[in-house]
């Protein structure tokens, strides 16, 4: 049996999040659907994690076994001829049997970005702020986030985390042209909704509605029910994922 890691991009616009649903298009379903027609075999493949509905990601990963040894760039080119074109297959690469997208992942980095101008190019890929925001006071929060282990008040309620607590590396804004912000966030693993309710947390702190004193208590009572509401997704990338290099065979 041979495992591949799949290196691909998507535009989450037209998809109800990564993973399968019932009665909703998915990534991993399109995925799922051109392998296995591709390799003439049922392929589920396993994601490094799962993205919500309309959020984007520059670089996922996952994986799937099959028991054909790949050519992996025609087995790339060839799935990119079947799968839609919001949908792009960038590496396919060999690995260890034991290997895990999910869990061998070593970190994470996503960007949200958000503009203070309406901007037709920007609107799949923007949330629109248009409102002041000080951005100073809002990395000035979010530079505790790096302190933090508990993650619990950005956290979805009710989900199937065994644990809250995550070690963040980066958490910044920077502005990447005029009136458009990116906000940067690394760490070893993320909750779901977490990224999202950080951000609407940190524009709370910049629109003047919250202090960096309400901000850390906000952090320290664990209560998602404190924390401020979630920015739209379609805002939001994920945009690396990092693994240790002797995985790859």
């Amino acid at each position: 049996m041979h495992r591949y890691f799949l290196f691909l991009s998507y535009h989450g616009a037209a998809y109800h999040g990564w993973q399968v649903q019932p009665n909703a298009v998915s990534v991993q379903q399109k995925i799922n659907e051109a392998l296995s027609l591709l390799l003439g075999q049922t392929v589920s493949i396993t994601g490094a994690g799962r993205t919500d509905t309309g959020v984007h990601a520059k670089k996922m990963a996952a994986h799937f076994d099959t028991e054909k040894e790949l050519d992996t760039k025609q087995t790339a080119y060839r799935l990119n001829r079947i799968l839609p074109p919001d949908i792009a297959i960038h590496a396919l690469r060999e690995v260890k049997p034991e290997a895990h997208a999910r869990f061998d992942a070593q970190e994470r980095t996503y960007h949200y970005f958000l503009c203070q101008h309406k901007d037709p190019f920007l609107t799949d890929s923007a949330a629109h702020m248009p409102f002041e925001l000080d951005f100073k006071k809002m990395n000035e929060a979010a530079k505790m986030l790096l302190s933090v282990s508990d993650f619990t008040s950005f956290s979805k309620l009710h989900t199937d985390a065994k644990t809250n607590i995550c070690r963040l590396k980066r958490a910044v804004w920077e502005e990447v042209s005029p009136g458009v912000w990116r906000f940067e966030i690394t760490a070893d693993r993320f909750l779901r909704n977490m990224v999202r309710a950080v951000v609407g947390t940190l524009l709370e702190v910049g629109r003047g509605k919250k202090t960096l004193e309400d901000f850390r208590q906000i952090i320290e009572s664990r209560n998602r029910c404190a924390a401020g509401d979630s920015v739209p997704a379609h805002g939001l990338f994920l945009v690396d994922v990092v693994y240790p290099t002797d995985i790859f065979l």
